[in-house]
């Protein structure tokens, strides 16, 4: 591990100037920077300086404020996951971040770094650089594509990458319509995340996430989150999936899901919500609607073995993730 100096800036303007300088990473809870700098798995030159924002007030809150819920970046996963607020109108984050890493980490990851985290893909994550894959490098290739590729995409690469997302609340943000609040922008959530180099956000490098806002559910919504994961107290996802759902008289009136772990960005299952809505939430519906999810998605050699756990079971995992969300909104 090399060594570094820490900064403690009293402002967000502060904090990115430090950054705009270059060769500076930012720490907030600290568990993705730390392990990259032990693990040394990046071809990048170390940063000499990480920018502590801790220090800078007022970026752990949650509100509910012009008819959204704003979550400030620094907010602690389990202070999210216990708020009586989100876990009523918001149920689908709160069972997100309660679901993310283990108690420990929740206790000091937060909600800005959650959704900035780096892929866990173990060519990406090689220690000493062992694996220079392509999001490392453009000279490079993705390894998993003949690799070990039991936790990859089933719905094809971005620019030959087939690693995923691997953010339990991106689910849930990306179902709500959140939007991203930074020192420069505010981002929609569909635009936030991006395949960018090493990184899985289209952020800056002097760009910092303030806030999160997510409008105020309709009436007669509810939310529901559901992960697959082989070590459910801790593990990353293998597939995730988050539900909003508005009904009316019975019926489903509006609907937004969202996998995550499936793809390099958090997907819009777009063909479940059209599967489901107008019609009322049962068994048979949410059945069709997940078969609907999965309808477009292709597996990888080993996320297909037929040997191991059964018939692509990835995609088979996919579907039944939906199924179960929609019918949790019922």
């Amino acid at each position: 591990m090399n060594p570094f100096t820490v900064t403690s800036p009293a402002t967000v303007a502060e904090a990115a100037a430090t950054l705009a300088k270059g060769n500076a990473a930012i720490l907030a809870g600290g568990s993705e920077i730390l392990a990259g700098l032990k693990a040394m798995n990046s071809p990048a030159t170390p940063p000499a300086t990480l920018v502590n924002l801790k220090t800078i007030p007022n970026l752990s809150y949650i509100k509910e404020e012009g008819g959204m819920l704003k979550i400030g970046s620094l907010t602690t996963l389990t202070t999210i996951a216990a708020n009586t607020t989100v876990q009523t109108k918001y149920t689908a984050l709160a069972q997100a971040a309660g679901a993310a890493a283990s108690p420990e980490l929740r206790n000091q990851g937060t909600i800005g770094g959650n959704i900035c985290q780096k892929m866990q893909c173990w060519y990406y994550r090689g220690d000493d650089n062992l694996f220079n894959c392509l999001r490392k490098d453009s000279k490079g290739i993705c390894y998993a594509m003949a690799g070990d590729n039991r936790y990859h995409s089933i719905f094809g690469g971005v620019g030959g990458c087939f690693a995923v997302n691997p953010s339990d609340t991106a689910a849930a943000l990306t179902a709500f319509g959140a939007s991203i609040v930074t020192n420069k922008k505010t981002w929609a959530i569909k635009d936030f995340f991006a395949v960018n180099g090493e990184n899985t956000t289209a952020l800056a490098a002097d760009e910092i996430v303030t806030e999160i806002q997510i409008p105020t559910p309709a009436t007669g919504t509810k939310s529901a989150f559901t992960k697959f994961a082989l070590r459910k107290s801790f593990d990353f996802p293998i597939v995730n999936c988050a539900a909003v759902i508005t009904q009316a008289s019975g019926t489903v009136s509006a609907a937004s899901i969202a996998l995550n772990a499936v793809h390099n960005l958090p997907r819009k299952a777009t063909t479940a919500e059209t599967s489901i809505t107008g019609k009322a939430i049962n068994a048979a519906n949410a059945d069709a609607a997940g078969t609907a999810a999965v309808s477009g998605a292709t597996a990888m050699p080993a996320n297909a073995n037929t040997t191991t756990i059964g018939n692509k079971y990835m995609i088979q995992i996919a579907k039944i993730m939906v199924k179960r969300t929609i019918l949790a909104c019922a």
